[in-house]
């Protein structure tokens, strides 16, 4: 059989290591020169594959490539964009078949979230219907960690180690100054549905009466009363309370309470920031001075304190998904075992991308203690190994020095889609 190009495109929100697996696949891609061919990179995602915008990798030099491991965000563009269902969307499949034809594309890698192992699924689906197959393998990413079956995602270990030094950072500022000034600080944190990060702030708390005095989960239901008691008594015990929340924080009835009254291009709720509501809550109750903050982007695309452990699982998943294509496999993602002795451990396995697709991982409740408010012993062994190990990026001028591509594309050989 005649060897086949690659397409590698990343899709959704960005993380500090996704990068890293762009690296894994295209370094250990060109290791198969018997199977491989040319290996293309889709400029902002599958909508780049749509329009045909395709980047040659091979324009690019080998230390380029090779400092993408320790370059944030998405090197060849992201996107939000879902493939529609796809016997009343035909016409978007039919699009991305004529594209692989027309470049000689038989493995396609997608890097993304849940939504993304969604498209990658569909596209093997419909590139077997169509008669032209196209070994499809997911890469996982995701700062939300909510991917099922994997023990962990790419890009949580760092978000993880970013919110956990953060929140002990600024414990310890509030904390000089609480006496005559600041008594509450709210962090919020990234996390609709699970609480994940939020969860990692716990790490940051070395002995007891430590911050995060009250985490805000997704998963538990936000009740006022309760809450104000709990910084109450928080802030006569210890003289300032810490607040980390997820920006998921809803009530019983399901509202968050950051409801922005929007939709992003994924057809989720837009959220407008639970930090000011809670701290304004506080403030109308309690009447204690507040200073609040939201780790937003920072959170995700802090390479310089990345963790080591994410770094490694990030190219290492790269790589097992060239390595899954070629040997055959097809509508799979790889993904992380933890292993069972009490030194931390780990190995690459397999899922079916039909058991990934659509499926979101929840915080378990065993990781949340009774009261609603911390993490569990349970919990902070699942997630103190995961922010393992630093990998500082090379610096010039006091600066990272992080890499940015040429991103050179290749001569289009169809005409437009209509978008």
């Amino acid at each position: 059989m005649s060897k086949k190009n690659a397409l590698y495109a990343q899709s959704g929100g960005v993380t500090a290591v996704i990068n890293a697996s762009a690296c894994g696949v295209i370094e250990t891609a060109k290791q198969h020169p018997q199977s491989i061919g040319k290996v293309y990179a889709g400029n902002n995602g599958i909508l780049g594959v749509l329009r045909e915008e395709l980047i040659d990798v091979s324009r690019e030099t080998p230390k380029s490539i090779a400092g993408l491991r320790h370059t944030p965000s998405a090197a060849f563009g992201s996107c939000r964009y879902k493939l529609k269902n796809i016997d009343e969307h035909q016409a978007e499949y039919e699009r991305l078949i004529a594209v692989f034809k027309a470049h000689n594309i038989g493995y396609f890698f997608y890097n993304g979230g849940g939504d993304s192992q969604d498209t990658t699924h569909k596209i093997a689906e419909f590139s077997a219907r169509a008669n032209y197959p196209v070994q499809c393998i997911g890469i996982p990413k995701t700062i939300d960690n909510d991917l099922p079956l994997t023990d962990n995602c790419p890009g949580f270990g760092s978000v993880a180690k970013y919110v956990a030094i953060s929140t002990r950072e600024a414990a310890f500022d509030v904390a000089s100054m609480c006496a005559s000034s600041t008594k509450i600080f709210v962090l919020e944190v990234m996390g609709r549905h699970a609480g994940w990060i939020a969860a990692a702030s716990s790490l940051a708390a070395q002995h007891d009466g430590d911050a995060p005095h009250i985490i805000l989960f997704p998963e538990i239901a936000f009740n006022r009363e309760k809450f104000l008691r709990r910084v109450s008594r928080c802030v006569k015990k210890h003289g300032y309370c810490v607040i980390v929340a997820s920006e998921g924080t809803q009530t019983a009835d399901g509202k968050f309470l950051a409801d922005g009254g929007s939709k992003d291009a994924f057809g989720h709720i837009q959220l407008g920031g639970v930090a000011p509501v809670i701290a304004n809550m506080v403030k109308d109750a309690l009447g204690y001075k507040y200073h609040w903050a939201v780790a937003d982007y920072l959170q995700r695309s802090a390479r310089h304190i990345a963790s080591k452990t994410d770094v490694d699982q990030a190219y290492a998943l790269g790589k097992a998904a060239v390595d899954f294509a070629v040997a055959g496999d097809n509508a799979i993602m790889p993904i992380i075992i933890r292993g069972k002795g009490k030194r931390y451990s780990w190995k690459i396995g397999q899922a079916p991308l039909a058991d990934m697709a659509n499926t979101e991982k929840m915080l378990p409740r065993h990781y949340i203690s009774g009261n609603g408010f911390e993490v569990t012993p349970a919990g902070k062994a699942y997630l103190a190994p995961l922010i393992l190990g630093e990998d500082y990026p090379p610096y010039k001028n006091g600066l990272p020095d992080y890499v940015q591509l040429k991103k050179q594309q290749v001569t289009k050989k169809l005409k437009p889609m209509k978008m």
